[in-house]
C-alpha cells in the first residue's frame, strides 16, 4: 500500500463538507465549483486509501475514517492559521478577524461597547459578533464556527472551557402604568395570575429563572400565565412597555428604561435576589489563535474591572 498523503487545501475542503454536510454549501464556502469539490474529495480519498464520506440522501456524513481524519485536520488547519498569524505578529502586522458569539444580554448590551474598546487597541483586527441564545452559541463554539462565546450560564459540554466575566441580576419588570408600579413587592400567587412574557427555550435567562423558582419551592415557569415567548430581551421589554404583560429580565437590559422611568421593578415575595454570571467559553480541543488570545485577555481584564467597580 502506498504511503498516505494529502495537502492542507484538500483538508480545508474536506472539513467544510463535514461541517456543512453538503458539497454545494462547501463549494460556496471555499469559492470552488461543486464539481471541483467532488473531484478534490475523490483525490483525497484516493490518497488516504479509504472512503471518508457517506452520501445519505441529501446529507453528507463522515465515515469512521472520515471522523478520524477530521479530528486531525481541524488541528492542522488551526496550526496553519496560527503560524500565519504569528508570522504577521512578528512582522508587526497585527491584523485579521475574530469570530465570536454572545447570548442575547451580553451580545446586545455588553459586548458592543467592549469590542469598541478592543478596536481602539487593535485597529486592524475585525471582530464578527454573532448573537443568539445560549444553547446556539454553545453549539457554534463547539462546532468550530466561533472561536469564543459569552453566555449566561455555565456550559454542560465537557469540551468547552469557561471563565466567569460579569455579574448580572434578574428583576421583575412592569410598565410604569401597571397597578404594581407603585408596589414594592408582589406575591407568587399574584404573579402566576398575571399575563407573563418569557424568553424562548434555550435562553440562559429562562434557565436561571427556572432554577431560582424551583430552588425556592415556587414551582417552575410552567406555573406562569405565559402569553408569549419572544426571541430577544429587546422584544420582551418592548412588549412590557406596550402594556402587553410583565416579565423577569436582566437589569442590564432595562437600565435605560428604568433611568427614564418607563419601566419599574417589583420584588417577588419568598424569592431571593436572582443573580447570575456571564461566562466566556472556548473549545479546549482547538488551538487558540494569537488574535483569539488577545481577545481572551482583553475580556478577562474587562470582567475584572467591571467586578471591582461593583464592589
Amino acid at each position: 500500500m502506498p504511503p498516505i498523503d494529502f495537502d492542507l487545501r484538500q483538508l480545508e475542503i474536506f472539513c467544510k463538507v463535514v461541517e456543512l454536510k453538503s458539497f454545494s454549501k462547501a463549494a460556496d464556502a471555499v469559492f470552488l465549483t461543486q464539481a471541483s469539490v467532488s473531484e478534490r474529495i475523490a483525490n483525497l480519498e484516493k490518497g488516504v486509501g479509504a472512503r471518508l464520506l457517506d452520501r445519505l440522501g441529501r446529507q453528507i456524513l463522515p465515515t469512521r475514517a472520515g471522523e478520524l481524519l477530521y479530528k486531525h485536520a481541524v488541528l492542522l488547519l488551526d496550526m496553519k492559521r496560527n503560524a500565519r498569524m504569528e508570522m504577521e505578529n512578528f512582522l508587526g502586522l497585527r491584523q485579521g478577524e475574530i469570530r465570536m458569539g454572545g447570548s442575547t444580554i451580553p451580545g446586545e448590551y455588553i459586548l458592543p461597547e467592549v469590542i469598541g474598546r478592543f478596536n481602539e487597541k487593535y485597529p486592524f483586527v475585525s471582530v464578527t459578533l454573532t448573537i443568539a441564545d445560549t444553547s446556539e452559541i454553545e453549539d457554534l463554539v463547539h462546532g468550530g464556527d466561533l472561536e469564543l462565546g459569552v453566555i449566561g450560564s455555565k456550559s454542560a459540554l465537557k469540551d468547552l472551557l469557561h471563565h466567569e466575566l460579569w455579574k448580572d441580576e434578574l428583576v421583575l419588570a412592569v410598565h410604569r402604568g401597571h397597578r404594581w408600579a407603585r408596589k414594592r413587592m408582589t406575591t407568587p400567587d399574584e404573579l402566576y395570575k398575571e399575563p407573563v412574557i418569557l424568553r424562548e427555550s434555550g435562553s440562559g435567562t429562562l434557565k436561571i429563572i427556572e432554577d431560582y423558582l424551583k430552588a425556592s419551592g415556587l414551582g417552575g415557569v410552567d406555573s406562569f400565565n405565559t402569553i408569549a415567548r419572544l426571541g430577544t430581551s429587546t422584544a420582551v421589554k418592548e412588549a412590557i412597555k406596550s402594556g402587553f404583560g410583565v416579565s423577569i429580565l436582566s437589569s442590564r437590559a432595562i437600565k435605560t428604561e428604568l433611568e427614564a422611568g418607563l419601566l419599574k421593578t417589583v420584588k417577588i415575595k419568598g424569592l431571593p435576589v436572582m443573580s447570575r454570571s456571564f461566562y466566556l467559553i472556548r473549545d479546549r480541543r482547538r488551538i487558540a489563535s494569537p488574535l483569539c488570545h488577545a481577545m481572551l485577555e482583553f475580556l478577562q481584564a474587562s470582567g475584572k474591572d467591571s467586578n471591582k467597580n461593583k464592589r
